[in-house]
């Protein structure tokens, strides 16, 4: 082969070569870049991966901002009874102006942004139960954004697990920063804030339903008229 010939084919080839070395790894096929912040129901959220592998919102619902303390008041987000969506009864406001007393409601969604409050006899604020309202992303009151949902038991003890949570200091000094942010009883009156936090899994315990306990290595059974956080997981 004649030099100017093999000189001809290496101006070719090579650039080919060098070209290929430069596509951005994001121009390859037609998968989206993954999504570290959205906004959802006003806020705006951030995603975080545990050690665990697991995806989590950096902070609890209603939360403005992830926790720079165990007290700090603007990472407690809302509390939540469980099964209900999103309605305006999971905001902390005087109960004077958010509860009603013992209006169970006969259908999934009260049609009310009130706290529903039960006696001692009843622990549900939902006359007659439904135990597929928090089921997966699928739930009829998913409280979660889309793709997300309130984890299971299991998936919230493998974090506490693996974070020793085991007080109110190791919980937020674990990767998902877990405030003392307390719960509402079915009575409507908050308890230990700034002690320690109960977050709903969408486990069941008969007509209760399975929390996860901050402060302690046990776990909640707690009535679903109990307003607790929420900290949910991409399915």
């Amino acid at each position: 082969m004649k030099l100017n010939t093999i000189i001809k084919l290496l101006i070719l080839v090579f650039p080919l070569f060098s070209l290929a070395q430069v596509v951005p790894v994001s121009f390859l096929g037609n998968a989206p870049a993954p999504v570290s912040s959205f906004t959802f129901n006003g806020l705006t959220y951030k995603v975080i991966v545990s050690t665990t592998g697991k995806t989590w919102l950096d902070r609890n619902l209603g939360a403005t901002q992830v926790a720079t303390s165990s007290t700090d008041i603007a990472s407690y987000g809302d509390l939540y009874q469980w099964g209900r969506g999103a309605d305006g009864h999971q905001i902390r406001t005087p109960l004077s102006t958010n509860s009603v007393m013992n209006a169970t409601s006969a259908t999934d969604n009260p049609g009310s942004a009130l706290f529903i409050i039960v006696d001692s006899s009843s622990s549900n604020w939902r006359s007659g139960q439904n135990n597929t309202l928090w089921q997966g992303v699928n739930g009829i009151n998913n409280p979660c954004p889309t793709g997300y949902r309130v984890p299971t038991y299991e998936e919230l003890n493998t974090e506490k697990l693996a974070f020793s949570l085991q007080s109110s200091a190791s919980a937020f000094s674990s990767l998902l920063k877990l405030p003392a942010a307390g719960l509402r009883n079915s009575n409507g009156s908050l308890i230990a804030v700034g002690s320690f936090s109960m977050l709903w899994s969408s486990t069941l315990s008969g007509s209760n339903a399975f929390s996860l306990i901050t402060n302690s290595t046990g776990r909640g059974s707690n009535g679903r008229a109990f307003g607790c956080s929420v900290r949910c997981l991409k399915d």
